[in-house]
């Protein structure tokens, strides 16, 4: 098991950890700040730095057997660290923050949209949802407006959490058709925009609106009868 300090501070870009195990599959640490793929957001890249100055890169990073076992997908021709071995874990903050600015963003869309989420995709720079509406209902001017002002009101974004009893209590909090909040560990993480959104969230946020930066809503896309794809981007 990892101790998944991304958790509670998505902002440490790296941190000092021992190695539990290494295989074909990944590297497997007792602490980490690597996300690893799920939510739609991409799990991180970067590298461990050993003792003697030798650097195994990270090209991914993926769950393991269990929600708290994160591999960390070394490069094909690394060679790999001994069981006991401490490492600096270092993720690419650069990649990070913008994936971090994205997720925040797509979150403030599912406010913008009167619609369930059908799907989503977070990436570098840019990211969509999917919705559930009918006709030629969505307007990309009406939609990029009201986001600006979302983002320029500079609404504070936490993490918090709540009992599985509670999310049952509460199931207008969950947002997404596509993706349910995982439960059966007692309890679940919710991303907090104040005044603005609560949803159950596993993934890394800005601490505030502002942080997310111009952004344009790049199309919209029919994707079935009631479908609708929205796709936004940073600004230039």
């Amino acid at each position: 098991m990892s101790e998944l300090l991304f958790r509670d501070d998505a902002y440490l870009g790296s941190c000092a950890a021992r190695v539990l195990a290494a295989d074909a599959r990944g590297i497997l640490l007792d602490r980490t700040v690597f996300y690893p793929q799920g939510g739609g957001q991409p799990g991180d890249c970067g590298a461990l730095r050993l003792a003697d100055g030798r650097r195994v890169a990270i090209v991914d990073t993926r769950k393991g057997e269990s929600a708290e076992a994160v591999l960390h997908v070394p490069a094909p021709d690394a060679v790999l660290p001994a069981p006991g071995e401490a490492v600096t874990a270092e993720i690419d903050w650069p990649r990070r923050y913008r994936l971090m600015r994205v997720h925040t963003c797509l979150h403030l869309l599912s406010v913008v949209i009167d619609g369930a989420v059908t799907g989503g995709q977070i990436a570098d720079g840019k990211g969509r949802l999917d919705f559930d509406v009918p006709g030629d209902t969505l307007d990309k001017s009406a939609i990029a407006e009201r986001l600006a002002a979302l983002i320029a009101a500079d609404h504070p974004a936490t993490a918090r959490w709540i009992s599985d009893a509670e999310l049952a209590a509460r199931p207008e909090l969950v947002r997404t058709m596509s993706v349910k909040p995982p439960m059966g560990q007692g309890r679940v993480r919710l991303i907090d925009i104040a005044g603005v959104d609560l949803q159950p969230c596993g993934g890394t946020h800005v601490r505030r609106t502002g942080e997310i930066g111009p952004v344009a809503v790049v199309k919209i896309e029919n994707k079935g009868r009631q479908n609708r794809r929205v796709v936004i981007g940073f600004a230039a």
